[in-house]
């Protein structure tokens, strides 16, 4: 059963690559789908929601891209996962303690008075859940990504991200060129 929907992960896995910008440049959303195999509307949605949420700032321009609103140490999964999915609740009791067929019109007031126990048990195990998600920053995750990848996995990554770096440098000067050729 999925509680949270794949953008969750998506974003948090794009928030990664924020957290540490490679030559401290930030990456854009184009880099990011490429790089994780995604549509570029996709990451663009994401980063949409990220920045109505406040915890990603756009960058314009040659070194444009996206960094995080505020330090990394500051925000937490449970902020990613209020951005993308909405502080809705997991679970929805349907109040089916109500349908029992030997109910006969209205159920008794001893069947359904107070909260569902079913229902409590489901929004303790959320509220578990939230404050596990609120104590997990963006700096614990990195740490624990970084933890367990290979050296020659970051500089084949790194060197991805400075290749698209030159690539977009690269572009934005033959169409400058282009624009001064047609004056």
């Amino acid at each position: 059963m999925a509680l949270y929907g794949s953008i969750v992960e998506y974003g948090l896995h794009c928030l990664l690559h924020l957290v540490d910008p490679v030559d401290g440049r930030p990456p854009s959303s184009r880099d990011l789908a490429d790089y994780q195999g995604l549509p570029p509307a996709y990451v663009a949605k994401i980063f949409t929601q990220l920045q109505k949420a406040g915890l990603v700032t756009s960058e314009e321009g040659l070194r444009g891209g996206y960094l995080l609103a505020r330090p990394a140490d500051k925000i937490t999964v449970l902020d990613v996962v209020d951005a993308l999915e909405g502080d809705k609740p997991l679970f929805r009791c349907r109040e089916i303690r109500r349908n029992c067929v030997l109910f006969a019109e209205e159920p008794p007031k001893w069947a359904t008075s107070g909260l569902c126990s079913i229902h409590a048990v489901m929004r303790s195990a959320e509220q578990q859940m939230r404050l596990v998600l609120a104590g997990t920053t963006l700096t614990g995750l990195m740490s624990s990504v970084g933890d367990k990848v290979p050296t020659a996995f970051m500089t084949a990554h790194e060197d991805w991200f400075r290749d698209r770096n030159l690539q977009r440098q690269a572009a934005r000067g033959r169409k400058k060129t282009a624009q001064k050729e047609d004056r």
